[in-house]
């Protein structure tokens, strides 16, 4: 109807369309688009409308109507997800459009942002998911024992369909070596990481593939341990390799592939402590760690032979887990997005701000037991429960406004009411 311009097309020929869809939902649809009001009666599925809204490719506006942007001091509990499947609870992964992914034994269960369930990805002969990682919005990589995502197994899946696209193998040179693929990260570069280990002669690698192709374009050899956590520094194009696990002492170190070498390496040889996760703040050029008690942990990247240590948890397990049943245990986890820090500790999440890291706020959902792991993508906080069949998504509701009534001049003088915009009902005053 429109040409390029956005005018009347000038031959005049298409002057009309016929849209054959549910007409409830295209009213409230073209009620957002006209006035920026997201109002969704009872009588209309929430389903049915994000489909339509999908249909006529407006899912964005949809969803920054449903929640406004990320603030980790202003989530609140949007949704639960119970009945997941049968199994542990091993992981959750968000990707950058609020979709996710959990995972349990051999099993990867993907969500759209509507959170309907997607096909699922499973491994043959039940073999167990060592770690996925989303590579873009569309597509997922799981690394497995399974060999038949080929030599490393590694496989690269389609997020809504649960497709295997094609298989990312591990060679030392021209060689395929028998490597079994471990933790996984990426790089805004197209660059897929991941840790390999040799069982037989007990030796650890990291891998590097082209994301577009699946090809390896590089090996790093004889790594000193198995790296359980990659991050990518978009700065310094560097590539953080960490290792914390009770297994073996904690490890950091920065891979330059500009200069190929390791410019920074530290570990806890004489630390008793032992460390969870780490994590670089980029912004504030320093390493955060975590410990098993939730005890945060400071290094200046310039400096790193010492640590601030903070304590940060105000109750004990023995307390916490008094009124559970079904416990496993979880251990603390880091996240950092948009100038917070997060952390996780039993059954709750903390928020951290400003330059000294003091603790804003707590999430906390009391009847869903320990947080085995969370994950932020897109708008959004997954938080996956271990000992319960169950996640929970936690979003930022709209910004609220002040809205300005004038009362007749009988009652005199004005008041303001904030509500939330979409809540707002609009009535007609009558001035005196």
């Amino acid at each position: 109807m429109f040409d390029e311009d956005w005018n009347p097309r000038s031959d005049g020929e298409i002057t009309e369309r016929f849209i054959d869809r549910d007409p409830d939902s295209f009213t409230v649809l073209l009620n957002l688009l006209r006035i920026g009001e997201f109002y969704i009666p009872s009588k209309i599925d929430k389903k049915l409308l994000y489909k339509e809204a999908l249909y006529y490719g407006i899912q964005d506006h949809v969803r920054s109507a449903k929640w406004g942007p990320f603030d980790g001091n202003r989530l609140w509990l949007a949704e639960s997800l119970t009945g997941i499947t049968a199994g542990e609870a091993a992981m959750i992964r968000a990707s950058q459009n609020s979709w996710c992914c959990v995972v349990r034994g051999n099993m990867v269960k993907t969500y759209d942002w509507m959170l309907e369930e997607q096909p699922s990805i499973t491994t043959r002969d039940y073999s167990r998911v060592n770690d996925v990682c989303w590579v873009n919005s569309d597509n997922i990589a799981v690394s497995s024992s399974d060999k038949y995502l080929a030599s490393g197994g590694i496989g690269l899946f389609s997020a809504s369909t649960g497709e295997l696209r094609y298989n990312f193998q591990v060679k030392d040179g021209d060689q395929l070596k028998d490597y079994t693929a471990g933790a996984l990260g990426v790089s805004l570069d197209y660059k897929l990481f991941s840790s390999c280990s040799e069982s037989t002669n007990k030796r650890n690698g990291i891998g590097v593939w082209d994301q577009v192709t699946g090809k390896q374009t590089d090996f790093l050899p004889y790594w000193p341990y198995k790296a359980t956590k990659f991050q990518w520094l978009h700065g310094t194009n560097c590539l953080m390799v960490a290792t914390c696990h009770s297994m073996s002492k904690c490890s950091i170190n920065l891979f330059d592939f500009r200069e190929n070498r390791v410019f920074l390496l530290w570990s806890d040889a004489m630390d008793e402590r032992v460390y969870r996760d780490a994590i670089v703040i980029e912004e504030s050029n320093s390493i955060c760690v975590v410990d098993s008690n939730e005890t945060l942990g400071f290094m200046d990247l310039r400096s790193i032979n010492s640590i601030e240590w903070r304590s940060t948890h105000t109750r004990g397990y023995t307390e916490k887990l008094s009124g559970w049943t079904g416990y496993k245990f979880s251990y603390p986890k880091l996240a950092f997005h948009k100038g917070q820090l997060f952390s996780s500790f039993d059954d709750t999440i903390s928020v951290y701000c400003g330059s000294d890291w003091v603790r804003t706020s707590q999430l906390q959902q009391s009847h869903c037991g320990p947080i085995w792991d969370f994950s932020i993508g897109g708008d959004r906080l997954f938080a996956l429960h271990g000992s319960e069949d169950i996640f929970d998504v936690w979003e930022t509701p709209r910004p609220y406004v002040a809205i300005l009534f004038y009362e007749n001049s009988v009652t005199g003088g004005a008041t303001y009411r904030s509500k939330r915009k979409q809540e707002i009902e609009w009535k007609a005053r009558k001035t005196e």
